[in-house]
């Protein structure tokens, strides 16, 4: 992250809203963690660049299983009063494809999130 101050309020509240724990902390970066799983996101002097680019080689998204598509639906909305916005709103839940449920966020740096349901149940 290039400025993960910035970064941090919307990171936190969907990383605690998904279930993640806070498990570190130290100057330059925070690490959450859910069972077997971790994120850490990180800043400092090894970083390049000014901001997050989505587009740009590299990281393009991480996605996340965020449970039923009402669980979805109401993390996204939340979301919006939470520093996220809500991308490819036109084709929003579909946006991945007509049998892919999911949201795709973007936070004010600018970094991706998708929030994908479970499959529905038959």
């Amino acid at each position: 992250m290039a400025d993960l101050e910035a970064a941090r309020p919307s990171l936190e509240w969907l990383l605690v809203a998904l279930g993640y724990r806070l498990a570190d902390s130290w100057s330059t970066g925070l690490s959450w963690e859910l069972g077997a799983t971790y994120v850490v996101v990180e800043s400092g002097p090894d970083v390049r660049g000014e901001h997050h680019d989505r587009r740009a080689p590299g990281l393009n998204h991480v996605a996340f299983h965020a449970g039923s598509r009402a669980d979805v639906e109401d993390l996204a909305r939340e979301a919006q009063s939470q520093g996220w916005s809500l991308l490819f709103e036109d084709r929003h839940p579909y946006a991945g494809g007509r049998d892919h449920y999911a949201a795709y966020l973007e936070n004010a740096t600018g970094f991706e999130v998708e929030l994908v349901a479970s499959p529905a149940e038959p």
